[in-house]
């Protein structure tokens, strides 16, 4: 086996057979995004496994890390979560149902608007998304790990490039 055909992926063969069947096509586009789709999903499967062993989904996670990213006191009103993570007041409740349930946050009445609540974190919260984001971390580092500093340096730099290039778009999940 040559060291080219070693080097080969799964989007190599995908690439190849379009190739072959529609060969008038610029095909390197799709090899590109075809292995940003793959390595976002099999990373975000893992971290979905992990965190789930930490007793949190996804949506408990985004919202436990925008509290905790907010610092001291790490206490958010309920639309100023929302509009961080982009969801409605709707969407946002049963995440917070969740957290509470586990004992992760708790919701208290706005001390400067008496029709409004507040979201604070417990500390058994604070342990939890701090531990996650750690272990979360430590699994992108590994698996960043096949690149070296400058790659990672450079990848760094172009996908921040293409990113721009999206960031008034909203999410279609």
């Amino acid at each position: 086996m040559t060291e080219d055909a070693a080097d080969r992926d799964a989007v190599d063969k995908i690439v190849e057979q379009w190739h072959r069947e529609l060969p008038d096509l610029e095909l390197e586009s799709m090899a590109l995004y075809g292995r940003i789709h793959r390595i976002s999903q099999k990373l975000g499967a893992r971290l979905h496994r992990l965190r789930a062993q930490q007793g949190l989904g996804r949506n408990e996670f985004d919202v436990l890390a925008s509290i905790r990213r907010s610092g001291e006191p790490f206490t958010l009103s309920p639309k100023e979560i929302g509009a961080t993570l982009m969801l409605s007041s709707g969407g946002l409740t049963g995440r917070l149902d969740k957290l509470e349930a586990a004992g992760f946050v708790e919701r208290l009445p706005d001390p400067a608007d008496r029709r409004g609540l507040k979201v604070r974190m417990t500390e058994r919260g604070r342990e939890v998304i701090e531990e996650a984001v750690r272990t979360g971390i430590d699994l992108q580092l590994e698996t960043l790990s096949v690149l070296s500093e400058e790659e990672r340096t450079q990848l760094g730099a172009l996908l921040r490039k293409l990113h721009h290039g999206f960031e008034d778009q909203p999410f279609d999940e």
